[in-house]
Order: C-alpha cells, then sequence, then structure tokens
C-alpha cells in the first residue's frame, strides 16, 4: 500500500501549522503504511526466533496472525482502524525490541485481542480461545473484560458476542452486539464488562483501559486506573476545548476531532500540568486533567503538534542521527538535543498560532483573551530563538532546513501586527 503523494505545498502547509485536511490525509496514510511495515517485522523477528519462542505462545500468534489476515480481506476499514489505534503502536514497539524469552512471549499474546477485536467489529462468526494469565481480555479502542485468570472461549453469531470461561457449559453473564456494521461499532453490558468512553464530537475515546496505553518503564509518566478517572470531568473539558476551539479557529477544531483517537489520563507530577505524546503512538494524547477547557484546548494542540512532527519524519527524516550537541530552550530547564528544539519549536509554533487566534476571535472569554494575549509573547519569542538554532544547525536533513524555513515564515508573520488582547 503507497501513502499519499506529500506535495511542495501540503509539506509547507505542515511546516506552517496549518490544520489543511490534506496535510492530516497524508499523514495517517504513512501512519498505517508504517504500521504494516512494523507488523511484518515482528512477523519476521518471530520466524527468526522461533525455536526460542515459548510453543504454546508461537502457536497463537500464528492463529491470530492467519485470522487477522483473513478479516483484512473482507474487512480492510476495520483492520487499518484496529491497526491504526495508538496503543497498537506502542504495543508493537515493545515487541519489536522485548528480548527473546519469556518477555516476547507475553508481547506476543498481545495479538489475540488485536484479532479478535478486528474479527467482532467485523461482524463475522467467530470462535476463538484465547489465554487471560492476569484474568483480563483487552479489546483495543472497545473496552476490556475481567475474566478468571486462564482462558476463555469467545463466539460469536455475526451480531452478538458471548465469552465461555475455559471449560465451562454457561456463558459469562456479558454480552456484545454489533451495533454498527458499516463502522464495526460494539457495545456491551454485564458484570466485569468495562467499555472504552467515548468523548463527544470526534473520534477520540478516554483510553484508561487498554494495557499499552502507556509504556513499560515509561519512568515518570504513569497511567491513571480507570477507578480514579472522572469521566464527567473529562468529557466536560472535552466539549469546552471543542467549543474553544471552534470558535477560534474551526480548521483547528476539525483537525484536533479527527485526528485525536486516544486521550489517556495520566497521574500528576507535583502541582503542574503533565502532557506528553508517544512518538510510536500518533493520535495519542497523555495528559493529566488539564485546568478548564481553555488548559485543554491548548494541551490537544500541542501534543497533536508532537504527533504529527514525529509521522512527518518518519515518512520525510527532517534530522540526522542524534549527536551530543544540547541546546538551551525556553520552554525546557534541561538543554534539548536538535530533535527536541524541533519538536518543541513546532509545538511551541502551533500554540502561538492558537494564542494568537483566540485573542483575536469573537465570541472567546474575555480572561482566557486576556491570558493568552500575555502568553502569546512569551512563547513567540521561545520559538524564535529556538527557530535561529535550528537555523544554524548542520543536523537538520536537506527537508528538515526547508520546514524549518516554512516554519520561520510563518512565526515571522504572526508577529506582523500588534495583539489585541481582550
Amino acid at each position: 500500500m503507497n501513502t499519499v503523494p506529500l506535495s511542495t505545498t501540503v509539506f509547507a502547509q505542515l511546516a506552517r501549522v496549518s490544520p489543511a485536511p490534506a496535510g492530516l490525509t497524508a499523514l495517517w496514510s504513512a501512519l498505517h503504511v508504517r504500521r504494516l511495515l512494523l507488523l511484518k517485522a515482528l512477523l519476521v523477528r518471530v520466524h527468526r526466533h522461533r525455536a526460542a519462542v515459548e510453543p504454546g505462545a508461537l502457536v497463537r500468534f500464528e492463529r491470530s496472525w492467519e485470522l487477522l489476515e483473513q478479516v483484512e480481506r473482507r474487512h480492510p476499514v476495520v483492520v487499518r482502524d484496529v491497526l491504526d489505534y495508538p496503543t497498537t503502536g506502542t504495543w508493537l514497539a515493545g515487541a519489536l525490541t522485548a528480548p527473546v524469552g519469556p518477555d516476547l512471549d507475553r508481547l506476543l499474546g498481545h495479538l489475540d485481542g488485536l484479532a479478535a477485536t478486528a474479527a467482532l467489529r467485523s461482524g463475522g462468526p467467530l470462535d476463538l480461545t484465547v489465554e487471560t494469565p492476569d484474568g483480563l481480555l483487552p479489546l483495543p479502542g472497545v473496552g476490556r473484560l475481567r475474566v478468571a485468570a486462564g482462558r476463555v472461549r469467545i463466539g460469536a453469531d455475526g451480531r452478538t458476542i458471548r465469552f465461555h470461561p475455559d471449560g465451562g457449559r454457561r456463558a459469562l453473564p456479558v454480552v456484545l452486539a454489533l451495533v454498527g456494521r458499516r463502522d464495526g461499532v460494539l457495545a456491551g453490558h454485564g458484570p466485569g464488562w468495562s467499555a472504552v468512553r467515548s468523548l463527544s464530537g470526534g473520534v477520540a475515546r478516554l483510553d484508561d483501559l487498554d494495557p499499552y496505553r502507556v509504556p513499560e518503564g515509561a519512568g515518570v509518566v504513569i497511567a491513571a486506573d480507570r477507578a480514579d478517572t472522572d469521566h464527567g470531568a473529562w468529557s466536560a473539558r472535552w466539549h469546552a476545548a471543542q467549543g474553544l476551539l471552534a470558535r477560534t479557529d474551526p480548521g483547528r477544531a476539525a483537525e484536533v476531532a479527527q485526528a485525536v483517537r486516544a486521550v489517556v489520563p495520566v497521574v500528576p507530577r507535583g502541582p503542574r500540568h503533565l502532557g506528553a505524546t508517544l512518538s510510536a503512538a500518533p493520535g495519542a494524547v497523555l495528559t493529566s486533567l488539564p485546568d478548564g477547557g481553555e488548559g485543554m484546548a491548548m494541551t490537544l494542540v500541542h501534543e497533536l503538534h508532537h504527533s504529527k512532527l514525529a509521522t512527518l519524519h518518519e515518512l520525510v527524516p527532517l534530522y540526522g542521527p542524534g549527536r551530543d550537541a544540547v541546546h538551551r530552550v525556553g520552554w525546557r530547564r534541561d538543554p534539548r538535543p536538535v530533535a527536541g528544539v524541533l519538536h518543541g519549536a513546532y509545538a511551541h509554533l502551533a500554540l502561538a498560532d492558537l494564542c494568537r487566534r483566540a485573542a483575536l476571535a469573537d465570541g472567546v472569554p474575555r480572561a482566557w483573551q486576556s491570558d493568552v494575549g500575555q502568553q502569546f509573547g512569551d512563547i513567540h519569542d521561545q520559538v524564535g530563538q529556538a527557530l535561529r538554532i535550528l537555523l544554524e544547525s548542520d543536523e537538520l536533513t536537506s527537508e528538515g532546513r526547508e520546514f524549518t524555513r516554512h516554519m520561520w515564515l510563518h512565526h515571522a508573520s504572526l508577529g506582523a501586527a500588534p495583539l489585541a488582547a481582550g
């Protein structure tokens, strides 16, 4: 499968943080191609080390791979949606780097959940027994079933899905139903079932269930538990942010609604807000609960641009391998390598763009207009300093220099007229 060609016009639009739909289409096409390549790389790795993979894990992996191929032939849109879900990327990154042995065997078992999710969402019949060593059966992007540790049999007749404990004659009192055949939408009810909850006005889910929503050993980024996630508060922040973005920049609001697929609550680190993006999981925003809709809007725009740049860099390398050189930037206390300077400059350029628009928009709360009007100057100055570092760097590729030049032009345009802050 080929990516959508990245024209010079689209490249420039992306560099200037434009929310033009063509840019997102090209990036998400590239993301899907990369997911397929990584999945194939995992298959090659498993075959190369098949003698060292636990026999049962190998059999289950190959069975799930075959099931995924079968579903893809009859419902490719659903398979693409499952493979492109952000946490699939986090899982793939772990499986491709885990040492051969128990760690890899455990990670390979997750393909059961991916294949089962695709099969159930496609609406076809299914009779599949999967391992549940920790008593959990995750269905990425859909939900999670808590069962007895061991194994569980999944049975589907097209629209209704039931679960049988290993060796049990009676089904568990949990039922899933295919309620949207075209898009593969599943709904469930019953004890032990927890659904990944949706956020209104887009494709995003508040994902506080997926085992790979935060990578193992992520350090300061710790996934919040479902019990500690107030869905009402998160939903209210999301809805308020969507309203603010729509009044400030409708194109940006549409981009966020289309591109953010998962909002992952994380445990705050001290009193400060914590936001993060994983390069392996574009489309996921990892964040502690922001202050109000204004904080959520700023977080979504900032983190989405990290996702966009990470995906673009995989398609068109913007900088070379890391070197020892580090640079001081205004938004961090620690010095950053050139990759960090570029990522930060790009995300903060998007924030500067948003702040300028919000300060001049109609129907935006005056308190926020005043705040962003004051923030704009600091952010604009910080981005200008970082862009000068990048323009003088020899670590950027020719495409990276061209990208930075377009960023510089947009940065200059933002400061061309005084702000009328509320």
